[in-house]
């Protein structure tokens, strides 16, 4: 009889074209989880800083969460993981969808790729008759994710699941993700340049089938519990359901949380004009729901006449609404739908690639940027057609795309004339569309997370907007604007936390339903027969943050890198509700250090090391 997890990976050479089954056992399991608690153990037991990120022996970290493909809520999810080609530190990119547990479904909890092939290749995985096959793909190169999904269901079988990269990937674009899913549903691994490390290996997609489900310690207990719970999601997040992440645009601006002109602005008064409200109003076409989800927060778009007719895609999320909206001043929402088709299609981070066009637009307006560098494009604020002619020559690394291919950090150093006090990164990752002046616990997330600016690693700023979790100690909305000890605490607890949700394979969004700790240990003692507490549940967090802190010191981080951008730091916002409000990470970072047990220098101490287990 299986687990509810598998209990092995694929470990894979794509350079020689040799792969092998390994067993994971219950104790690595219980110790790390599985998704990227998993796949950052392996790394930090065999990894070698002098290996570059495009290195042929670089490895991808493919690993579904404990739960993934059960019938818990939202378990869908898989973590795409190792060095990033964009920041040079450790990477976890994060997809939702059904890719996941079909390859739970297919009898694998997991892949770790290495090497390169000589020629472009795909991955066949076939679960129902035993298949693991590496397959010609160079007929495929070149093509984007739907073609690509589209074929390779014809040669494998209607039904398979599809996880591709498109041309950015092909093409090095080094914030390039991986997509999955068919139109009108696509799912990325975005963040970090996942999609460039697997294009680097000349794979061009890996398809899975499978038929082995998941079993449970006590099924019925598990399946009433889960019932009980999504009941209850159901309730709480009807706006989520209705609207998806796009409706909280709106209020992002009203907190003056929506970032506006490259972060310089503090208030938008075509705000509505893009927003989830605004889109369910026009072209909506219908909701879409990742495997085992009970809210369904996905929403497909279709255009039909106008510049932009023939657009049919999953509708943009809030970031790619705030990137290619709010912090471009593009108010027409029809074109950014279109944009967030040709992003999914090329397979690029929208976060990454409407920062950089924003930094390169703020550039071009003081002169440091000049028209022939921008191959005479106009790159004016809100200037749709040159937006969208970015998009495509980054993907292609075409002109001036080559250029801000590499990401903010990267071209700001290339560029040079001051320019990187206005290129808004930490340790190279460009900022999620969440503002550290508005909800000042954001401050030190962004500035300690494991792969830079990266808001999913504590969503702390979830509590100001009314998200409770009593069982972690936040049964109320707490002061978001000012630099006390509390704010320090709350990046703590909220990362500590966050960080077993992708070893898990639960998507984070269930939490604003007010699922804490209590509610997701439940789910992992029922579904495996587990007797954890949630003290247990935070342990394995705190460790989890601990590891990744710990390959990232290898990697060269120091705590001078645990800062944020000089505009964040120094610039208030001049209106809205945040006005004049700057983090002060001085005074926190030092309570901060405290809690997590860090030197001055950011190293944790042995005594804590040897608390969690890691040394």
């Amino acid at each position: 009889m299986s687990l509810v997890y598998a209990g092995k990976f694929l470990d894979i050479d794509l350079g020689s074209s040799h792969w092998q089954e390994k067993e994971i056992a219950p104790e690595i399991a219980r110790n790390y989880l599985l998704g990227s608690g998993l796949a950052a153990k392996l790394y930090y037991d065999e990894m070698d800083p002098s290996i570059a990120p495009l290195d042929p022996a670089n490895p991808l970290y493919v690993f579904n969460g404990l739960l993934t493909g059960t019938f818990a809520p939202a378990a869908s999810r898989s973590s795409w993981c190792g060095r990033s080609p964009l920041t040079g530190i450790w990477n976890e990119a994060n997809m939702g969808g059904h890719w996941g547990a079909e390859l739970r479904f297919s009898g694998y909890d997991g892949l770790v790729l290495s090497g390169r092939a000589e020629k472009p290749v795909y991955l066949w995985i076939d679960g129902r008759a035993g298949r693991v096959e590496i397959r010609p793909a160079e007929d495929l190169w070149g093509k984007d994710h739907f073609e690509t999904t589209e074929l390779l269901r014809a040669e494998t079988d209607p039904k398979a699941q599809v996880a591709s990269i498109g041309p950015a990937g092909e093409n090095g674009v080094r914030f390039a993700g991986i997509a999955s899913g068919v139109r009108g549903h696509e799912r990325l691994a975005g963040r970090g340049g996942m999609g460039c490390l697997m294009g680097s290996k000349n794979l061009k997609a890996i398809v899975v089938r499978g038929r082995d489900k998941p079993q449970y310690h006590d099924p019925g207990a598990f399946r009433e519990f889960v019932r009980t719970t999504n009941a209850s999601l159901k309730e709480k997040m009807l706006g989520m359901s209705e609207f998806g992440t796009a409706g909280g645009v709106i209020a992002t601006e009203q907190y003056g949380d929506l970032a506006l002109s490259n972060w310089r602005l503090g208030s938008w008064e075509n705000v509505e004009r893009i927003s989830g409200q605004r889109l369910r109003e026009t072209i909506w076409s219908g909701h879409t729901y990742c495997f085992a989800c009970p809210i369904g927060c996905g929403k497909e778009v279709e255009i039909k006449d106008g510049p932009y007719a023939g657009v049919r895609a999953h509708g943009p999320e809030y970031e790619t609404l705030a990137g290619f909206g709010g912090n471009l001043l593009n108010d027409d929402l029809e074109s950014i739908a279109k944009i967030n088709e040709m992003c999914n299609a090329y397979t690029l981070d929208t976060i990454s690639t409407s920062g950089v066009i924003a930094f390169a637009m703020e550039a071009y307006e003081k002169g440091l940027l000049t028209p022939e560098q921008a191959d005479g494009l106009d790159l004016s604020w809100g200037n749709v057609e040159a937006i969208i002619a970015l998009v495509t020559k980054i993907a292609r690394r075409e002109g001036i795309g080559d250029l801000l291919a590499d990401g903010v950090r990267a071209t700001a150093q290339k560029l040079g004339q001051d320019t990187e006090a206005f290129a808004i990164h930490v340790k190279g990752l460009e900022a999620a569309y969440h503002d550290p002046r508005a909800f000042v616990s954001l401050a030190l997330n962004y500035a300690t997370a494991a792969r830079g600016a990266c808001h999913l690693e504590s969503l702390s700023y979830w509590n100001g907007y009314g998200t409770l979790l009593p069982d972690l100690g936040y049964g109320e909305v707490m002061e978001r604007l000012d630099s006390t000890p509390e704010q320090a605490k709350m990046a703590y607890d909220w990362q500590n936390y966050m960080s077993v949700y992708n070893p898990l394979g639960l998507c984070k969004f269930i939490i604003k339903g007010q699922v804490g700790p209590e509610t997701t240990v439940e789910l992992i003692n029922r579904a495996l027969g587990w007797e954890w507490t949630s003290k247990d549940l935070l342990h394995m967090g705190k460790k989890l943050f601990q590891l990744k802190r710990l390959i990232n010191l290898r990697l060269g981080v120091t705590a001078a890198d645990d800062t944020l951008p000089q505009r964040l730091l120094t610039e208030p916002r001049p209106s809205g509700s945040a006005a004049g409000v700057l983090p002060d990470l001085d005074a926190m970072l030092p309570l901060y250090y405290e809690l997590r047990g860090w030197t001055d220098e950011g190293e944790p101490s042995q005594e804590r090391l040897v608390s969690l287990g890691l040394a």
